[in-house]
């Protein structure tokens, strides 16, 4: 059975780091794009990072470029997100998500996505 389970959420202060992890079981994920979304209380799912298969090309939504990385690490079966500079913006429910489709139209929109992780909470406050 395929399985995405999220960690590494959590309380942090503004100008802090977390780093988020999607962890696979019953599939390789490598050979998946793999994205990471989050949604805020009121507010719709947002595309936040996406890494297509193989560890090809990546996309970063506007709010976090030059503040967020997404990598792999194949050995683990598992992709990150690496979180640095937060702003109380970023507080959501983050999000790991995959598809195994050959292309793709968009690589970080929702609608791309078959396989979703239940979700981890981060929350950047004073």
């Amino acid at each position: 059975q395929l399985q995405l389970v999220e960690s590494g959420g959590g309380l942090v202060q503004p100008g802090g780091s977390l780093r988020l992890s999607c962890a696979a079981s019953g599939f390789t994920l490598d050979r998946y794009d793999i994205g990471w979304f989050r949604q805020a209380p009121g507010k719709e799912r947002e595309g936040v990072s996406c890494i297509r298969s193989g560890g090809g090309s990546t996309s970063y939504a506007d709010s976090v470029k030059g503040r967020f990385t997404i990598s792999r690490d194949n050995a683990k079966n598992t992709v990150y997100l690496q979180m640095n500079n937060l702003k109380p913006e970023d507080t959501a429910n983050y999000y790991c998500a995959a598809n195994d489709r050959l292309t793709v139209v968009r690589l970080c929109a929702r609608w791309e996505y078959d396989y979703w992780g239940q979700g981890t909470q981060v929350t950047v406050s004073s």
